[in-house]
């Protein structure tokens, strides 16, 4: 009679912990997605896109496993909670890394808004100085648009900038200076050839 007590007494508990170790921790689930949410509100997927690829490609993994245990007919997920707790840390430190990124990223942009203000402006002061000749106005022509152009970036990197969209930006304006800094070579190429001073 004992013995069958017991024996009935430990299916219980089997039964019971085969349950709990079978139940999906939707609890989990649910904190490490607002965690993922949180961090692209903050802008990880813009500032550390990378790190945020991370913590997607972990969670997606972790939804796999989920699928994979739920068709299963004892269900674990205890590997699931773990990933489940480490994916969630991964995406909190993400998020609180945001705000170095972005502070970097600002002062990266500022500091190339202010050097390309300078190498525009020099520009302008070289352009005068081209030798004029038969081809030499098309020339000055085409430079004086592609200015144009560079000058039009600098405006809308800066209203990128002022907006708060550093990264947008600082992408705007490293494709314009390179632009700048290679029409302000190619001005004092010119000017070194008919060898005018500047």
């Amino acid at each position: 009679m004992k013995n069958r007590l017991f024996t009935g007494l430990a299916a219980v508990a089997m039964v019971a912990f085969l349950a709990a170790c079978g139940k999906v921790p939707q609890a989990q689930i649910d904190a490490t997605n607002a965690a993922i949410e949180a961090a692209k509100a903050a802008e990880a997927n813009v500032y550390l896109p990378a790190e945020f690829a991370a913590v997607q490609d972990s969670m997606n993994v972790i939804q796999a496993d989920i699928e994979t245990q739920k068709s299963k007919l004892f269900k674990n997920f205890g590997d699931v909670k773990v990933k489940l707790d480490e994916t969630l840390a991964l995406a909190n430190q993400v998020a609180a890394n945001v705000g170095a990124k972005k502070d970097e990223v600002k002062k990266e942009a500022e500091t190339l808004l202010n050097d390309i203000k300078a190498v525009v402006a020099e520009n302008g002061t070289l352009i005068p100085k081209l030798p004029r000749g038969k081809e030499g106005q098309a020339v000055i022509d085409q430079i004086k648009a592609e200015l144009e152009t560079v000058n039009a970036s600098v405006v809308e990197a800066q209203g990128l900038y002022d907006k708060g969209s550093f990264m947008d930006a600082l992408n705007k304006i490293k494709a314009a200076k390179d632009k700048a800094d290679s029409l302000n070579a190619e001005i004092k190429e010119a000017l070194t050839k008919a060898r005018i001073r500047f």
